[in-house]
């Protein structure tokens, strides 16, 4: 005969979850922090329409009908200026190592031919390896020329209704075509060695220590480095099979540009090469924190989360309030993502991608030291 519910019977469960969750503070301390970190991230972060991109000026004409065209493009809240550059060679390195997003070169008779109107023009060159992000400020380039020299062509010197004053020639560099695959598929390779890496890393060694198999290793007179070497080691090849199969994908089938010179191959390898041993030090200080394999989950989804929305991959990384891009500074991911899209798109060498490649090794470092902390104090 089948019992009525009984609301005692059913509230003695309910207590007991509740003393199971409190215990479990971990996966509490994640059921409140990850809609936190969700709502600042998506309310506060992201922007698909990115402002204030960075600028620099290469201005050969110290004229004031010069000084309206850089002011007309600081004020409307797209470009922001950084600097001025004294020479084309300055400009290009400030393009290709992404320190500005635009270089906006005024000539030495820019000023002559408006007057003469005799075909002025003003070269703009864009990073478009990211065609999102430098999108909606070429688009206002358009209307430029019609409101920057409003104030200074007046009288004689005012231009007929249908004529612009000069001409903005938007030279997108790196992806002229702004095919977005270019971008994305190249960034999906740091976020599948993330997340595949990390948490296959943090789930194995949490595995042994549920199963009751990692006191029969402790037993064993393996240091915790050599313990960490031994278990990293097999994945380190994953990943660098990973890594061939993305790229040749993104090559067959997506027509993805790949390195033309041995210095930018040597540069993605190691880079490569520090991400994946990073990635997998990562995962094993998961491994030394978490005490069942649910919270290695829990804590590899919420380092993934930020990893995809805060390094450049998913939006553009400009276009970022400066509190989301200095967390962004301190992932890993993001300073991959330059090495691979700098790499590919731009052929960048060693001496182009140093910052991030000494990103990349104080990180592996960092983590490797705390795992290694970490695991003495918990596991010895």
């Amino acid at each position: 005969m089948t019992q009525p519910l009984a609301f005692r019977r059913i509230l003695a469960v309910l207590v007991k979850e509740f003393t199971q969750l409190r215990r479990d503070r971990l996966t509490y301390a994640m059921m409140l922090l990850m809609p936190v970190v969700q709502l600042l991230l998506f309310g506060y972060a992201i922007n698909n329409d990115p402002r204030h991109l960075p600028t620099i000026v290469y201005v050969q004409d110290q004229s004031a009908m010069a000084r309206s065209v850089l002011a007309a493009l600081d004020n409307s809240t797209y470009f922001r200026i950084i600097r001025v550059a004294h020479s084309q060679s300055d400009v290009e390195a400030s393009i290709r190592q992404g320190e500005a997003l635009f270089a906006v070169t005024i000539p030495a008779d820019f000023t002559r031919r408006v007057v003469r109107h005799d075909h002025a023009q003003v070269l703009v060159e864009a990073d478009a390896a990211d065609p999102t992000a430098v999108g909606g400020a070429a688009s206002l380039l358009a209307a430029l020329p019609r409101t920057a020299l409003a104030r200074d062509l007046v009288g004689g010197a005012a231009w007929l209704p249908a004529a612009d004053p000069f001409e903005v020639i938007v030279h997108r560099r790196f992806n002229p075509e702004n095919i977005t695959a270019f971008n994305v598929v190249p960034g999906l390779l740091g976020v599948i060695l993330s997340l595949t890496l990390v948490l296959m890393t943090a789930l194995s060694v949490t595995r042994e220590r549920e199963r009751g198999t990692m006191e029969s290793l402790l037993a064993t007179p393996v240091r915790p480095i050599e313990v960490m070497a031994g278990k990293l080691s097999p994945y380190v090849g994953v990943g660098l099979v990973q890594t061939l199969v993305i790229l040749g994908v993104a090559d067959l089938m997506f027509g993805v540009p790949m390195p033309d010179t041995a210095a930018s191959w040597s540069a993605l390898g190691v880079g490569v090469v520090l991400f994946i041993i990073g990635s997998l030090a990562l995962g094993f200080l998961f491994s030394t924190l978490a005490q069942t394999q649910l919270q290695a989950m829990q804590m590899s989804f919420f380092y993934i989360m930020p990893s995809v929305l805060l390094s450049g991959f998913a939006f553009p990384f400009q276009g970022m309030p400066v509190w989301a891009r200095d967390v962004g500074q301190l992932l890993p991911v993001t300073h991959f993502l330059r090495i691979v899209r700098g790499t590919v798109l731009k052929g960048e060498t060693f001496a182009d991608l140093t910052a991030s490649l000494a990103a990349l090794a104080a990180f592996l470092v960092a983590i490797t030291s705390l795992a290694m902390l970490r695991y003495r104090t918990t596991l010895d």
